[in-house]
């Protein structure tokens, strides 16, 4: 543990403040939980719902910046992907920070620092598959202690004294779990290199946090074989672990027959990369698990392969699993289950259902009984079509939601391609023409000189709803979904050079290069090389026409589904019509209604009466100097109510608390050539 250092500010005042202002003369049980944000989804249900309503449609255009905090100095190097979202308990506002993920503690009120605490990890840290600060961590409270516990992109679980930021003691050794040890498993090629780690919030519930696991993006892996993604509950007091969950069952436990060929033996991945919802009152947690190795080629590991894209509830105390379904049977388009589940209580035909509802990158909101698992409305298999990529196993049907419908486009045909003009239109289907198309579930293709150079994918690797989630509203039971209605992805395979990998297939484009693609913020953490001038690989592949997107709009939507009906009630297009697209020659005089924008990564806020949520892209408008919006609609009719600036794209989900009878509203903006910055905005006081 040599290269493990760990830093901490305290000045004697802060601490001071810090300390005044954690220690109130109630007990932390009598805080209204309503005016907190004491966990990554505002709560263990993942709502992202505050029934707060100071700020409103009468004033939501007269918000001030009241603090921002740029996390430059919370790390070796500015970060330009900062994802997190902050927690607010008790009079402090938590959150990770910075390209050390370091973990901060601020005064709600005016952002000033109160302390602040990182690990140097080393080459641990360097190696790491998810670097940077990710997207959040974990509070937890008996009533008399409180702690915060978060996962450092060297994958080790450590747990602070939340009123000073100081590791306690009693926890594993020294206030942290090394969680690349009691894995069932070991890690190759060794503990410091190995490819494991997580960049979502672990999850606090009772008396046990849970944790899953993140490996590389899995588009062009270097081997069959990679670690595998088990989940784990831990002692919230001690670090002790409690139980573990085998998101690829070993010899004799169920499942194991779906990996044909003894692949469970050496396949890996299927983790639990986003985040877990659990139900206390029930006692079960819900875990929304990724693709096995490796995304798009899965020749090496026929069947089924459970629990791969499956939603698995087990048991709190124990981790038993109690039921689970499989979205996608033998995944091959990287349709990881991205985004916590929503616990929604409801009543559908007059009966009240404890449900739990899973967006998808597809599309689909899948919706189920979270005590039985039972779908509340049909899902039947329907047949599929099976591709021909040599080696490769298919399954001839997939399970597809009768209701609700679709809410975001999961498939490519000709229809949906850019129409602005009848030229575009005719030149998008000259680039269609190059791929095969088809709805959703279409396989991949052997990439081929003469055609076709991939599938022409939508709804799969970026589509739908990503790892931001959605939101839920418990009062109306209405559900509200930001997807990517227009993130195409050719998906190409070709025959691996032994020299990158030791699969037969992985992605890329026949005729050119095959290089490992390397996702957005690897090898950008504190503790990692300085990058090289020379651009590393991307697995997005533009698909447009003179830089206008290939589809026609909307790019981006916000859908307001009800949960008691499984209807979507309403659905707008999100965000700014992009730049190039209002000052295309060819569209002038044209009569375009607001487009969306086209990002993978937006999240939504729920208050008594807004929905809220920022652009993911520059824009520069008349109305505004060049920067994003963060937007307001109402929650009965997606009717846009009011807009403020921000200097940058929203790169993290918004939250909002009461803090001394204000109220906040917080985003991580970045992105560019903006590096992270937490800002927080209010009305005027002289409004009060």
């Amino acid at each position: 543990m040599r290269d493990r250092k760990s830093f901490r500010l305290h000045f004697g005042l802060l601490c001071a403040a810090a300390l005044a202002l954690v220690a109130p003369s109630t007990s932390p049980q009598s805080q209204p939980k309503s005016t907190d944000w004491p966990s990554y989804a505002a709560d263990l249900a993942g709502t992202r719902y505050r029934p707060l309503d100071q700020i409103n449609a009468s004033n939501f255009n007269d918000l001030e910046i009241a603090w921002r905090i740029k996390t430059d100095n919370f790390g070796d190097r500015p970060e330009y992907k900062l994802e997190g979202t902050p927690l607010m308990v008790n009079g402090v506002l938590y959150a990770t920070a910075g390209s050390r993920r370091a973990v901060i503690a601020l005064d709600p009120g005016t952002g000033e620092l109160l302390w602040i605490h990182g690990e140097h990890e080393g080459k641990r840290g360097g190696a790491a598959p998810r670097q940077l600060s990710g997207r959040g961590l974990a509070y937890w409270s008996d009533g008399k202690e409180e702690r915060i516990l978060y996962v450092t992109p060297g994958y080790r679980l450590i747990c602070l004294n939340a009123k000073t930021g100081l590791p306690v003691s009693g926890f594993g050794t020294g206030g942290f779990v090394d969680l690349k040890l009691n894995d069932d498993q070991d890690i190759f090629p060794d503990l410091t290199t190995g490819e494991i780690g997580i960049q979502s919030a672990p999850v606090a519930a009772g008396n046990t946090v849970i944790v899953g696991a993140a490996f590389r993006e899995g588009m062009t892996p270097r081997s069959m074989r990679n670690n595998k993604g088990y989940v784990r509950g831990f002692d919230v007091r001690t670090g002790k672990r409690l139980w573990i969950f085998h998101t690829i069952p070993k010899k004799g436990e169920l499942g194991y027959d779906t990996w044909e060929k003894g692949s469970a033996e050496y396949t890996g991945n299927t983790g639990v990369w986003t985040q877990i919802t659990v139900d206390e009152q029930l006692g079960l947690v819900y875990l929304p698990v990724e693709s096995p190795t490796s995304d798009f080629y899965g020749g090496h590991r026929p069947g089924n392969n459970l629990f791969g894209e499956s939603l698995v509830c087990v048991d709190l105390k124990t981790g038993e699993r109690k039921w689970h379904f499989q979205l996608v049977h033998h995944p091959l388009w990287d349709m990881d289950i991205s985004s916590a589940p929503i616990l929604a209580d409801i009543t559908v035909d007059g009966k009240p259902v404890k449900a739990v509802a899973q967006p998808s990158k597809q599309g689909f909101l899948y919706v189920f009984d979270r005590i039985t698992g039972k779908p509340v409305w049909p899902i039947p298999e329907k047949s599929v079509e099976v591709g021909s990529v040599p080696g490769e196993s298919y399954s001839p049907t997939q399970p597809i939601p009768s209701k609700p419908p679709a809410y975001s486009r999961n498939g490519v045909s000709v229809d949906d391609l850019i129409d602005f003009t009848p030229a575009l239109h005719d030149r998008a289907k000259e680039i269609a023409a190059k791929y095969h198309l088809g709805p959703v579930f279409t396989p991949p293709t052997a990439s081929k000189l003469d055609g076709p150079l991939g599938t022409l994918s939508i709804g799969t690797a970026s589509g739908g709803t990503n790892w931001p989630g959605g939101s839920y509203d418990p009062e109306t039971h209405v559900a509200y979904l930001y997807a990517c209605n227009s993130c195409v992805e050719p998906i190409g395979l070709v025959a691996a050079p032994k020299e990158v990998s030791d699969i037969a297939y992985i992605a890329g484009t026949a005729g050119h290069e095959v290089s490992i693609l390397r996702g957005p913020g690897e090898n950008a953490g504190a503790d990692s090389p300085k990058p090289s001038k020379k651009r590393a690989g991307s697995e997005y592949v533009p698909m447009n026409v003179d830089g206008l997107p290939l589809m026609k709009p909307p790019y981006g939507t916000i859908s307001a589904i009800n949960l008691d009906s499984g209807e979507i009630v309403w659905q707008i297009a999100h965000g700014e019509t992009p730049d190039i697209v209002r000052n295309y020659p060819a569209l002038k005089g044209l009569a375009i209604p607001r487009t969306g924008q086209q990002t993978y990564n937006i999240g939504t806020l729920i208050t008594k009466t807004l929905v809220i949520a920022g652009e993911g892209h520059i824009t520069t408008t008349a109305d505004h100097p060049r920067g994003a919006m963060l937007r307001a609609y109402d929650k009965k009719t997606g009717k846009e109510l009011g807009a403020v600036f921000m200097p940058a794209p929203q790169t993290g989900s918004p939250m909002t608390y009461m803090h001394n009878g204000k109220q906040y509203i917080v985003v991580a903006v970045s992105g560019g050539p903006y590096s992270g910055e937490y800002i927080a905005y209010a009305l005027p006081s002289e409004s009060e």
